[in-house]
């Protein structure tokens, strides 16, 4: 994801392990201006522990998570408990820990064929590479899945940034 974020001689993109309380501590080394996260916190195996260290480096945030009713319909039709937190959840977690502005956002992506739709999902990771389902059992989703788009619920979690163009 790092190879996709523009490039700039003031930006400094960093990689590291958001569950790794060592990665948090090397960060407090330095200073930052703003912290970006766009689809990663989801993934978040302790988003309150997250959300602490983020806290501690002090720095004005803009954060997108995506929650429990993205993919709704996929995981009604398929009997499967969904993979990420509620809106309420996150909206919680984030009010400990910061004064932002909090955004819910749902939208739809539309597919020219239920074939696509699934293919965008194994491509994608947006499943998390979970498996639940087996060859059997996701040829008879596909066959019945009853709409062409997968909706998506992501929160916006947003504090004032001064933003410079370059």
């Amino acid at each position: 994801m790092l190879e996709l974020h523009p490039k700039s001689s003031k930006i400094t993109c960093v990689h590291g392990n958001f569950n790794d309380i060592n990665f948090f501590q090397t960060l407090l080394k330095d200073k930052f201006d703003s912290l970006f996260s766009a689809s990663a916190l989801q993934w978040a195996e302790n988003l309150e522990e997250v959300f602490q260290n983020i806290k501690l480096l002090n720095a004005p945030i803009a954060l997108a998570i995506f929650t429990a009713n993205t993919f709704k319909t996929l995981n009604q039709t398929a009997s499967l408990n969904p993979l990420l937190r509620t809106v309420d959840e996150v909206y919680k977690l984030q009010k400990k820990y910061f004064e932002t502005d909090f955004e819910v956002v749902e939208y739809k992506l539309e597919f020219d064929s239920t074939r696509d739709l699934f293919r965008y999902i194994k491509q994608s990771g947006v499943s998390g590479s979970r498996k639940v389902l087996d060859y059997k059992q996701t040829k008879q989703l596909m066959n019945e899945y009853p709409t062409n788009y997968l909706e998506f619920e992501v929160v916006f979690i947003t504090s004032k940034m001064e933003l410079f163009l370059v």
